[in-house]
């Protein structure tokens, strides 16, 4: 059973955790999704549960910034569609929300002792390859989590793990639809293709074409709506010269610290697992004759490989290595804790079956002297009264900004300079236009508008600012004489591909007919010939392979078909396809290759369509 948890954990669970932590991490935080927060209104209901606007929003800003990640830094945000981003977010949220109905209806679970063993061996919770729960605690605090919270967190991403692992790994494949995917898959084509010159340089364009285009296209040429912002801004940096650190506070602090340290034991067990072919009696009946043999002498070690149901560590004598408190199931825990060295327990039952338990050492905590710890702590004490006055002068900026008309007042009342920015657009810009919160609030109605100062917005954890609109630079039609120079480049482009159209398709007419020879050089170019090329072919553009397998077989060896493709520069190529070969049968290996991938995308296809169905049976609301 262990090592069963242990091999998913190497798939859909560890990439399930570790996408989620690396992700998140990385793109919002945790404090993004697991925030305590409140809301006055949902953004929809799944068949009477809520999500929130708060979730939506979140949702809406994570998405927005994965796209932008992906996209690059040169990618134009201003090209992201705000609805579009909305409706795809609230999308996903009620997708997750009738999935996680669909595998409680359909009883799919998790023991809480399986969850223990999946956050036992994440990587991201080990040190040394070994769990540590100071660094699991250090990871979710970061992160936003309490215990608790993460717990139910992985519970659901695992449910919907499994429901989808179920469902994809029930696809079935024929072995018809096999052989002929094999045909299909291995099939090769005999081709040859020729260049057809395409010039931009050779277009001649009047004024009046330009002209026509920049009025016809009005709307593409006008500067982008643009905002100035004054904001003030408060660092939480800037208490930590206030506050001091008593010596009592400090000794306090030193004792709480090493009253946490605990022991780590390393244990050894042998498992024997009941479950829908072992009973309860006829397991405890195993544990006891094992745990009768090593009465008479016989090795733990040695009985481990022999009788442990626990692959992962039978082979180890039974070794799961060292780990403290709070990692083990507690019946395992207490076991574990009530042992003497190289002692061991009275068979002991937890959720996954009867264990022996053997202590096979113990590592006793390293206590650190006051002066070792005493700058850190000084830091810790100081952090957690900064934390207050920066949580206590937050408030004071907001209230004193939302009661005043400009910001010059809430500057005095906490000693803040008031900062202008530079104009952006709604895709944002350098410096504080940088940050999505402060785009999305400067261009909001009650700031832009209607010349309200914004509320507090968290630019980073150590950092929050109020803003107010300084200047709003209204969008304005371009001169033609700014955008002349693009115009013609992108009509003598478009034109000129047009013309190698034109030409392509009078030289393929003529090639049918035979009005123009196959092997004879045209404008002085020969055709580059290609023999049994595959749907991989390297050093074949992927738009003329993709057009090459889609054209008919041609009807004799003299009667080659014709195709011509555009390539994404603009260029054009004509495409002869000179024969199809048909592939040997496939290897048994080959045969096995393809069934899983049929079979993983059948699985797929059922997966989305349970999804279909779940949604048209669900009463959604969408507010």
């Amino acid at each position: 059973m262990l090592q069963n948890i242990r091999d998913n954990s190497q798939g859909w669970i560890a990439k399930t955790i570790i996408g989620v932590i690396v992700a998140l991490m990385a793109l919002t935080g945790f404090d993004a999704i697991f925030k305590a927060t409140t809301h006055s209104n949902d953004a929809a209901k799944v068949n009477g549960e809520e999500i929130s606007q708060n979730e939506l929003s979140q949702a809406v800003d994570m998405q927005r910034r994965q796209l932008m990640q992906q996209l690059g830094k040169d990618f134009d945000a201003s090209l992201l569609d705000e609805k579009m981003l909305r409706e795809s977010a609230l999308k996903g949220l009620i997708d997750r929300k009738l999935l996680l109905q669909g595998a409680e209806k359909s009883k799919f679970a998790f023991s809480e002792g399986a969850l223990d063993q999946v956050i036992l061996l994440t990587p991201e919770f080990q040190v040394d390859g070994k769990f540590s729960p100071e660094r699991f605690d250090q990871v979710i605090r970061q992160l936003g989590y309490s215990r608790m919270q993460f717990r139910q967190m992985l519970a659901q991403e695992m449910l919907i793990g499994q429901l989808r692992a179920g469902l994809a790994g029930s696809g079935f494949v024929t072995d018809a639809q096999v052989l002929a995917f094999a045909r299909l898959e291995k099939q090769t084509r005999d081709f040859a293709s020729l260049n057809i010159k395409v010039d931009p340089t050779a277009v001649k364009l009047t004024d009046d074409e330009v002209k026509a285009y920049y009025d016809e296209h009005a709307k593409e040429f006008m500067t982008p709506d643009q905002v100035v912002i004054d904001y003030l801004e408060l660092k939480k940096a800037s208490f930590f010269n206030e506050v001091s650190v008593k010596d009592e506070d400090l000794q306090a602090a030193y004792q709480k610290e090493i009253a946490n340290l605990a022991e780590q034991r390393r244990a050894a067990h042998i498992l024997i697992e009941v479950n829908d072919k072992v009973t309860e009696a006829q397991a405890k009946a195993k544990i006891e004759e094992v745990q009768a043999r090593l009465a008479k002498g016989e090795k733990f070690e040695a009985l481990a490989k022999e009788f442990s149901q626990d692959p992962g560590s039978a082979n180890n004598g039974g070794d799961l290595g060292y780990a403290g408190p709070g990692v083990y199931d507690p019946v395992f825990e207490k076991a574990l804790y009530s042992l003497n060295k190289d002692q061991v327990s009275e068979p002991i039952r937890t959720g996954f079956g009867f264990h022996l338990i053997k202590l096979l050492g113990v590592e006793a905590p390293e206590v650190p002297t006051f002066a070792s710890l005493k700058d850190k702590l000084t830091r810790e004490l100081k952090t957690q009264q900064v934390e207050q006055r920066f949580v206590e002068a937050t408030k004071q900026l907001e209230d004193s900004s939302f009661e005043a008309s400009d910001l010059a007042q809430p500057a005095q009342d906490l000693k803040l300079t008031v900062h202008t920015s530079a104009p952006f657009g709604r895709e944002g810009g350098e410096g504080v236009a940088a940050n999505r919160a402060v785009v999305t609030a400067a261009f909001s109605p009650e700031v832009l508008d209607e010349g309200a100062n914004s509320t507090a917005i968290e630019l980073d954890p150590e950092t929050v600012i109020v803003l107010r609109a300084k200047e709003h630079l209204k969008p304005s039609q371009l001169p033609l004489e700014s955008v002349a120079a693009s115009i013609r480049t992108l009509l003598a482009k478009e034109h000129a591909s047009a013309a190698a159209k034109t030409k392509a398709d009078q030289l393929i007419a003529s090639l049918r007919d035979g009005r123009t020879p196959l092997d004879k050089a045209i404008d002085g170019q020969n055709w580059k010939v290609t023999a049994a090329a595959t749907r991989a072919q390297e050093g074949v553009d992927p738009t003329v392979l993709q057009a090459l397998f889609r054209m008919p077989k041609p009807a004799a060896k003299d009667k080659p078909t014709f195709s011509s493709v555009t390539l994404a520069d603009g260029s054009l190529v004509i495409v002869r396809l000179n024969g199809v070969n048909e592939a040997a049968a496939p290897t048994d290996e080959e045969k096995a290759q393809y069934r899983r991938f049929l079979a993983s995308r059948i699985g797929q296809q059922d997966f989305a369509a349970y999804r279909k169905q779940l949604e048209s049976e669900a009463e959604i609301k969408r507010y």
